[in-house]
């Protein structure tokens, strides 16, 4: 079905999905919430799709979430909106496939939360994170108190929660919240280079290690490295790991991967 508020393009096993509400700013609401759902169930489906790329269309990533909608909920629509949210982030957190939030431009309150949920953050010079949410009297709902912390740390994730500031794209580099940051004009670019440099090699091995590395990091290191080992010698049962090494022993530069 077409989607009002998300637009999905695809190009050499990669998938753009992009959020296309510009004139609120791509802000989060229910019915983009469903659209992007939506978006994400054609991507996961999609055999042919091995990198999924997030990014916004005009000026924003995601401003947030839909301010208006949120006003007038209680305590009940409250618990059910951050439930949502949250249901949607996960998926996009957990998929098999990796992602990558390429953004340019705000990125606050949900919009950060889902450059968080991403595996890996490319951001625009103009790109603007934060999390604003203790000035509307609420805090993040969609994962930010969690996914922040544990990727830039306690103290600076409660430093920027608690007073609720905005950050450039160059302080985010430095605070590890994002992996690149680039000229505008360059975003997409780059991000289409990442992904193919990603698409060239074993799919399997990926999604064995992005589950090693998200099911891993909140265990402790004894069970960590238990699952790292499973999923080590499952890529033992593939055709890619019999071509990858072979082509390593011939001293092939070129390797022939079937996803298999």
């Amino acid at each position: 079905m077409p989607m009002a508020f998300v637009e999905v393009t695809k190009k050499d096993h990669i998938a753009v999905v992009t959020m296309n509400r510009p004139e609120a700013l791509n802000a989060l609401n229910k019915a983009v919430f469903a659209d992007l759902e939506a978006a994400l169930d054609n991507v996961e489906k999609d055999d042919e799709v091995y990198v999924v790329i997030i990014t916004g269309a005009g000026r924003a990533f995601i401003a947030g979430a839909d301010i208006g909608e949120m006003a007038p909920m209680n305590v009940a629509e409250g618990l059910a909106f951050s439930e949502l949210g949250n249901r949607i982030l996960m998926r996009v957190d957990m998929m098999e496939k990796p992602t990558i939030a390429a953004v340019n431009g705000f990125a606050l309150g949900g919009g950060c939360e889902m450059a968080l949920a991403c595996d890996i953050r490319i951001a625009s010079e103009k790109a603007k994170f934060g999390q604003p949410e203790v000035g509307l009297g609420i805090i993040p709902g969609f994962g930010g108190t969690q996914r922040m912390a544990r990727i830039i740390g306690t103290g600076p994730a409660m430093e920027l929660i608690y007073t609720a500031d905005t950050i450039d794209a160059q302080r985010a580099l430095e605070i590890g919240m994002v992996n690149h940051v680039v000229p505008a004009d360059q975003l997409m670019d780059e991000a289409m280079k990442l992904a193919q440099k990603i698409c060239a090699n074993a799919q399997k091995a990926i999604r064995a290690s992005k589950l090693a590395i998200r099911r891993g990091i909140d265990c402790d290191i004894s069970t960590a490295v238990s699952y790292e080992a499973l999923a080590f010698a499952t890529c033992f049962g593939t055709e890619d790991q019999k071509e990858g090494m072979q082509a390593f022993l011939e001293k092939r530069k070129e390797k022939h991967f079937k996803n298999k």
